[in-house]
């Protein structure tokens, strides 16, 4: 039996995976478009965390490109695994800047968190690779 096929997604399941995606990518795209627009907050983050003023866009754009393949269904797990990429580097840059690791350090492996939550919701592929079983008593 071709193990795809014993994994399933309920409805509810996969619903509550595209509320979890669309709260996440609505966060990221926020994030994207203040990179992209050079926002003076955006602008004046990044230089207190040490990186050139004229990256924004850069970053921006990557992060933009990084979203659209997670979007995409085909490339949705190459988006996720680069969107963590993404997410680490903001969790090391702010852990280098000596940033509260309760406050913008963490927020970006949380946001990693639900971003693969949400991925797993949807995505029986992911069930297979990870399988995660109830312990029979």
């Amino acid at each position: 039996m071709d193990p795809q096929l014993a994994v399933s997604v309920s409805p509810k399941e996969r619903w509550a995976g595209r509320i979890i995606a669309a709260l996440v990518l609505l966060f990221l795209l926020s994030d994207s478009i203040g990179h992209i627009a050079e926002m003076k907050g955006v602008v004046d983050w990044s230089t207190t965390l040490g990186l050139a003023a004229n990256s924004n866009v850069g970053v921006g754009i990557t992060l933009l490109v990084c979203m659209i393949l997670y979007i995409v269904p085909r490339t949705s797990v190459l988006g996720a695994i680069v969107i963590t990429g993404y997410l680490g580097g903001a969790v090391a840059i702010n852990f280098r800047v000596g940033n509260a690791l309760f406050g913008h350090t963490l927020l970006p492996a949380a946001v990693g968190f639900l971003l693969w939550l949400s991925l797993y919701l949807r995505e029986p592929r992911l069930r297979i690779l990870i399988p995660l079983k109830k312990i029979s008593d």
